[in-house]
């Protein structure tokens, strides 16, 4: 019985899963045997794996794969970023299922877990950076094929984003101090801190309106604060926008309401 890791974010060595499953797919070499064919690999949806500090994150993978005795079964999915920052599941532990499109085609499904608070290991920021996705699928001809970098995707550590405009009611034509933090989390020490010195929207939308647009672009100081005036004009609401970059995602804060007299 191969042992199933569900770390992705700790160190944990790679050396103890070898140990239990006897290799991993780190160790393995793009190759294969017969006319099997990877067809289709997606994580998550397709979007980045976002991790906060407490919650553990699903990732949901499916490996679509063709061969003309028809699929067996997906061995492993592996995901690796920088090291050590690994996750790995097992078809034998049942953590693949297969189900068949065709006669000769299958999609494989499995779920990779990432958890910024397990207990072994160490945190390392490092891990928001682009993975590989590593798997092995096999035929009923005992056709196999592996790929060490099916696919790639992002993991990102998560951002936060606050607004407040004040004061409140304010009389038109009066100054109105917008203030807000960009914040994202951090997997040493399992706290949010600020981001800084990234471009940040100022956006507005008036009342009755589903629209914001951009008042002006202004970046976070050393701590992640942001501050900014503006002009008092007509009743609205104000956020902060942040568009994200590769290791941390987009955000935007809640709208505050502006009563202008």
């Amino acid at each position: 019985m191969r042992t199933t890791t569900r770390l992705a974010l700790l160190g944990t060595s790679v050396a103890l899963v070898a140990t239990a499953a006897g290799a991993t797919a780190a160790q393995a070499e793009d190759g294969g045997a017969g006319n099997i064919t990877i067809d289709k690999v997606v994580v998550n949806g397709g979007k980045p794996v976002v991790v906060g500090t407490t919650n553990v994150v699903s990732a949901k993978v499916t490996v679509t794969a063709s061969d003309d005795s028809g699929i067996a079964e997906t061995t492993y999915i592996s995901a690796f970023g920088p090291n050590p920052n690994f996750a790995q599941i097992w078809y034998d532990d049942g953590d693949i299922t297969c189900v068949k499109a065709s006669a000769t085609t299958s999609t494989c499904t499995g779920t990779l877990t990432f958890d910024p608070q397990a207990s072994t290991g160490f945190v390392n920021n490092s891990a928001a950076a682009t993975w590989n996705l590593s798997t092995l699928v096999s035929a009923n001809d005992l056709d196999f094929i592996h790929r060490d970098a099916a696919t790639t995707f992002k993991v990102q550590r998560y951002s936060k984003l606050t607004v407040n405009a004040s004061p409140e009611p304010v009389k038109k034509g009066r100054t109105i101090t917008v203030t807000g933090k960009l914040s994202r989390a951090n997997w040493e020490d399992n706290l949010y801190h600020g981001y800084t010195n990234q471009p940040v929207k100022l956006q507005f939308r008036k009342k009755g309106s589903d629209t914001y647009t951009t008042v002006k672009t202004i970046n976070s100081n050393s701590t992640g604060e942001l501050k900014t005036t503006v002009t008092a004009s007509t009743d609205g609401y104000f956020r902060y926008s942040f568009a994200g970059t590769s290791t941390t995602p987009a955000v935007n804060a809640t709208g505050d309401f502006v009563d202008v007299q």
